[in-house]
């Protein structure tokens, strides 16, 4: 199935991912972009497991959030293992939104999303390209977001 295939409506939201953005002016880079327009800031969380890759943390969005305030959303994309572990300390470090990998959450998928709800938090979803869509459709009316990476990176 292709994605044109799925009913939805669709709102457009801009989020700059906070990779791009120089490391050591993170907080500055972050409020700049939230002063150009940005609605939300994605935050790349990468675990050298699930993915190649070493990125932010729960220090990182913690940090965040002191220096931002408690406005601005912060979408923290979990592409790392065993997600339902860290639900809660996303939550306390004032993560909006976890949008998790289908491909982490395996049978759990629903209770996962339901925990993360029950916190106050937005939960999204999102798959790598080879993944098949249709693993989405028993929850897509339970989350707020789907992310479909279009393409196979080093980090995915």
């Amino acid at each position: 199935m292709l994605w044109t295939e799925i009913p939805m409506s669709l709102t457009t939201i801009i989020c700059p991912s906070l990779l791009a953005c120089d490391f050591a002016r993170l907080g500055e880079e972050s409020k700049d972009l939230l002063d150009g327009g940005a609605d939300w800031l994605h935050v790349d969380v990468m675990d050298l497991h699930f993915v190649p890759n070493l990125s932010f943390g729960v220090p990182t969005v913690t940090s965040l959030r002191k220096y931002l305030g408690p406005e601005p959303f912060l979408d923290c994309h979990l592409m790392i293992e065993n997600p339902d572990k860290w639900v809660e300390v996303f939550h306390k470090a004032g993560a909006s939104q976890l949008t998790l990998h289908i491909e982490t959450l395996g049978d759990k998928a629903g209770e996962v999303i339901d925990h993360v709800k029950s916190l106050g938090m937005k939960c999204g979803l999102t798959l790598k390209p080879k993944t098949d869509v249709s693993v989405l459709f028993p929850f897509l009316d339970k989350v707020d977001l789907v992310l479909g990476l279009s393409f196979r990176s080093l980090t995915c």
